[in-house]
């Protein structure tokens, strides 16, 4: 069992967040101590681990939940769970695809302005001596 300051540690989430998570049902099954003190198991920390990745490559927090629920129904959302982790795949994929455009121009500048900066240093160079 981990404490919300353990978990936080671990996940780099702050103890607000993990609480925002529970009270919109992202982790709905937090155990707590008899003094009423959340108790993160293994489980929890996994989960967590899949929330920050659906997040961090753009599933909105309300289509968690909704995958969190349609875990929490049983086999039969099997089907809705794969398409729904299938479309935010595409997306990942479309998105990396238009970043990687990005990429490939702002390195293209980088290449052009370093030769740039080469001819005029090596300019310099000549006319100081």
């Amino acid at each position: 069992m981990y404490s919300i300051q353990d978990v936080s540690r671990k996940t780099g989430l702050t103890a607000h967040t993990l609480r925002y998570y529970e009270k919109e049902g992202l982790i709905p099954s937090i155990e707590r101590s008899q003094g009423g003190i959340r108790q993160y198991t293994d489980e929890d920390l996994e989960a967590l681990g899949l929330i920050c990745c659906l997040k961090n490559t753009g599933m909105s927090l309300q289509e968690i939940a909704r995958f969190v629920q349609l875990t929490q129904a049983g086999e039969h959302t099997l089907r809705e769970r794969v398409n729904m982790l299938t479309e935010h795949r595409e997306n990942v994929i479309a998105r990396m695809a238009e970043m990687q455009k990005y990429l490939d121009k702002v390195t293209w500048k980088v290449n052009y302005f370093s030769r740039k900066l080469e001819e005029y240093e090596s300019r310099e160079a000549k006319e100081a001596k």
